[in-house]
Order: structure tokens, then C-alpha cells, then sequence
């Protein structure tokens, strides 16, 4: 896995990394489905402590067909991190096309009661099916 690329952003003290994963078993190329994990990172390398509310995602496909998720917390957690600490957590999603991609943010406050939107880099969804990569 580690011929995966890995797309990082730091937003006010808290650093992103997501690592995408096309999921060969899952994905049916035939029927146009494409299936893929996206394994996320997060460290706090600020000074405060920190706690993430809420998610919002675009998920767009080469056709630039695009829909948005948006909703609380993280695979059911709205996980705090105190300086140095991290949280991780893998998750998926389909496309109806071979390539496309995804970018998003979530919503943090700061201990000091600063609300910003952490930005999640853009990555690309490059299945070995598409005829050119996007990124």
C-alpha cells in the first residue's frame, strides 16, 4: 500500500493526511461501479485542545457528476485531541465511473471557543480501469 500517494493540508494547527485505496473486490468495472477506502489522518499540532463536530465532503467523477456528504462527526465519533494527539479512521465510496475525486473539510473548535473548517486536501480516485489519471 505504500505505492498509494498521500495528499496533506494543515489548517490552523491541524494537519490532514488522506491516503485513497482502490478496492478491487468490491468494485464490479463491468457494471460501473468503483469502489474505493480513504484512509484519514489527523494529528493536532497546535496548542490547543481541539474537537471535530462535523464533516462535509464533495465527491465528484470524471463525468464531473458531483454530491456532497455532510454530517456530524467521524464513523460516529466527534473525537478530541489534546496537542500531539492524532485520530484515524477509514471509510469508503462508490463511483459510477473509473476515476474521479474528493475533497472536503470538517468543522473543529478550539478549546478557546474558535469554530473553523479544517481543510481536507483534494484527492484523487484513480481506478487501474481509467484511462487517465486525474491528478
Amino acid at each position: 500500500m505504500s505505492d498509494q500517494p498521500q495528499y496533506e493540508e494543515t489548517t490552523n494547527g491541524v494537519y490532514i493526511s488522506v491516503r485513497p485505496e482502490y478496492l478491487h473486490a468490491q468494485s464490479e468495472p463491468s457494471d460501473g461501479q468503483f469502489t474505493w477506502a480513504y484512509h484519514v489522518h489527523i494529528e493536532n499540532v497546535g496548542n490547543q485542545i481541539i474537537q471535530i463536530l462535523t464533516r462535509h465532503w464533495k465527491i465528484t467523477n470524471i463525468k464531473g457528476q458531483s454530491h456532497e456528504v455532510i454530517g456530524d462527526g467521524l464513523v460516529g465519533q466527534q473525537p478530541t485531541l489534546k496537542p500531539g494527539e492524532t485520530f484515524e479512521y477509514t471509510s469508503g465510496t462508490p463511483l459510477t465511473t473509473p476515476s474521479g475525486f474528493m475533497s472536503g473539510s470538517f468543522q473543529v473548535v478550539a478549546e478557546g471557543g474558535d469554530v473553523f473548517n479544517a481543510i481536507v486536501p483534494a484527492f484523487s480516485l484513480d481506478s487501474p480501469h481509467a484511462t487517465t489519471a486525474i491528478h
